[in-house]
Parts: C-alpha cells; sequence; structure tokens
C-alpha cells in the first residue's frame, strides 16, 4: 500500500512500489491529463509537479513520491479559473496536436514559479519538453506573456 496526495486529496493505492507515478496517476487515480509519450523521461509529456518542481512521472517510481505534495495538469487551477498559462495558450494558439502541452504547461509553470520574467534563455535551458508539432516558438511566446504580465 502507498500513500499519495495529488492535487491535494489523498490516495491509498494497492501498487507495486516500483511503479510508476505516471501509471498510478493515469491507471489507478484516473486523472488522464497527464500523458504517457516515451516512458525514458526524455519527451516530457508525463511531467508533474513534485513539491512544486517539475518531474517526469514516468521515472519516478510510487515509493519515491510518499508524503510528497503532487499536483497535476488537473490540479494547476480550477477549471472555472484557469492558470494564467492556460489561458495564454489558447489566447495564443500554442497547440497543434494538444497531446504535449499538459506536460509543457507543467514545466512552464513551475518555470515561473521560480522565475517569474524568464528570458528567451531561461526558457531554452528550463523547456526541455518535446513538441512533436514544432509549437515551440508560440509556447516560448506564452511563457513570456505570463511572465511579463
Amino acid at each position: 500500500m502507498v500513500s499519495l496526495v495529488i492535487n491535494g486529496v489523498s490516495h491509498h493505492l494497492d501498487v507495486p512500489e516500483t511503479m510508476p507515478l505516471l501509471w498510478a496517476i493515469r491507471d489507478v487515480v484516473g486523472l488522464t491529463g497527464t500523458k504517457f509519450g516515451c516512458g525514458i523521461a526524455a519527451c516530457g509529456a508525463c511531467t508533474v509537479h513534485l513539491d512544486g518542481a517539475a518531474v517526469r512521472s514516468c521515472s519516478v517510481p510510487v515509493s519515491a513520491v510518499a508524503g510528497k505534495k503532487i499536483t497535476t495538469i488537473e490540479g494547476l487551477a480550477p477549471i472555472d479559473k484557469p492558470h494564467p498559462l492556460q489561458t495564454a495558450w489558447v489566447e495564443l494558439g500554442v497547440p497543434q496536436c494538444g497531446y504535449c502541452q499538459s506536460g509543457q504547461i507543467m514545466a512552464a509553470a513551475a518555470l515561473l514559479s521560480h522565475k517569474p520574467k524568464p528570458t528567451d534563455a531561461d526558457i531554452d535551458v528550463t523547456m526541455t519538453n518535446i513538441c512533436r508539432c514544432g509549437c515551440y516558438p508560440r509556447i516560448k511566446a506564452a511563457i513570456k506573456s505570463v511572465g511579463i504580465a
């Protein structure tokens, strides 16, 4: 049994301690906004916040996160009051296919929480998530629009 706090809600899961956090979030808890991309922590589609830091949940076992605060895209902001990044994403038409966007937004939110006015260089170094559609200029513009606001 593993106890996790996801988006402020306690969950007691009967899963192997080696289960990746991604699968506990998606398959056991039922929060499907966090996406599976590569399974080797390379693409960032599975990015969540762990105690406020962006982590790739496909490579983190549930045993390593017990007692830590886990935030998924569903917990970033209430539906009726989206996070400023979510609003900027829509206003600037950031996504094409949209598959990587929850991970992109989670990575960007972690960046902005530590660096409210990031430079292009800050964004380039921090935003290592992969977007197969190539929406990087719009992602950067959305991050900067929130950071400047």
